[in-house]
């Protein structure tokens, strides 16, 4: 019985078969006033053999839509921009919800067994809303927040910290090591980043793992330019000359005395980097490149385009995952500032 003033959020049918050949599903409703509606006639993929299979059919369907167009003689005002839950549940002669028993009708022809389950939605679940598959877009938000603070503090960690041994170990190098270095450094700094991630990650694979692997390749041009222009300066100070004279090791006096140094800016880099990871990540991930199997802030996103949540007016699919990765943006961006004041006194107050 439907006794509500509004009309329902959604519907849902969870079927299960078992079936074999090809049998045609029927869905059709028997109103309060007594009209029947058709609601959907389709067949089933063809097995050969016995088949367990289950399915899900939302009110959204467009079938469902279609076939109670082709019924728009039951209604006595245009159906035409009105959805399938809004023309089950309204009154014949007016827009309005009509209260009372429904009696919905689940029929396969040419099966042997047929479960179903019929489930009626309200308004809303959950503080953020659900997708189309009603999952609870919280638990997404809440799942991506680790993903991606992994994501962006391992790429991170791993950029500053190749950029900065390659950066520093050039740099006190000198000569021609330096110089085909940084000529290497220069080939992978002009590469676009954004195309040749995507190429990687269709021709290759989308696991996370991998692409965290895409980011760190092309994350330390950058750290390693400025750590090899510190270097220079560092290795002519007199620490360095007499670590040189008391016979240490070129990596050794690398590691010990020219790194620290330069720790303080690898720390500011690092936080700064962080954000950059992210947005790489939920942009390749909103491109339906990234890694299905976890429920990244861009996976959100890219399901959201996927079903034009942005056409239907669904923003709550929309905004919070973009809100997510803004702030963590800022809120690593504040952090890098900070350590970046702290280490370099000119931008002292």
């Amino acid at each position: 019985d439907y006794s509500y003033d509004y009309f329902p959020g959604e519907f849902l049918l969870n079927y299960k078969t078992e079936y074999s050949g090809s049998p045609v599903l029927h869905i059709s409703v028997t109103r309060p006033d007594g009209v029947t509606l058709k609601l959907l006639s389709s067949s089933l993929p063809h097995s050969e053999h016995l088949t367990v299979y289950s399915d899900k059919i939302f009110s959204t369907n467009e079938s469902i839509r279609k076939n109670l167009r082709l019924q728009k003689d039951v209604f006595s005002f245009p159906v035409q921009t009105k959805t399938a839950k809004e023309m089950i549940f309204a009154k014949s002669d007016n827009a309005e919800v009509l209260k009372g028993r429904y009696e919905f009708v689940v029929t396969l022809e040419g099966a042997e067994k047929l479960d179903s389950k019929f489930i009626l939605g309200g308004k809303v679940f959950g503080i953020a809303g659900t997708d189309e598959l009603r999952r609870d877009l919280a638990i997404g938000l809440l799942w991506g927040t680790p993903v991606a603070l992994f994501i962006g503090i391992v790429v991170a960690i791993g950029s500053v910290i190749s950029g900065l041994i390659f950066g520093v170990y050039s740099g006190y190098k000198g000569g021609l090591t330096d110089e085909s270095m940084m000529r290497f450094n220069d080939v992978i700094y002009a590469l676009p980043a954004l195309p040749f991630l995507i190429i990687l990650s269709v021709t290759t694979s989308n696991s996370v793992f991998l692409m965290i692997g895409f980011l760190m390749i092309f994350g330390w041009v950058g750290i390693a330019k400025v750590s090899r222009s510190m270097a220079l300066q560092i290795k002519t100070r007199q620490f360095v000359d007499a670590a040189k004279i008391m016979g240490q090791k070129d990596m050794k006096i690398i590691f010990r005395h020219i790194i620290p140094q330069i720790i303080p800016y690898a720390l500011a880099s690092i936080a700064i980097s962080v954000p950059a990871a992210i947005t790489t990540e939920a942009g390749l991930s909103f491109l339906g490149l990234g890694d299905p199997t976890f429920p990244t802030w861009g996976q959100i996103l890219h399901d959201a385009q996927s079903h034009g949540a942005a056409a239907r007016g669904l923003w709550w699919w929309i905004v919070p995952p973009g809100i997510m990765v803004a702030i963590t943006g800022l809120a690593f961006v504040f952090i890098g500032n900070a350590l970046e004041s702290k280490v370099n006194p000119k931008l002292r107050r």
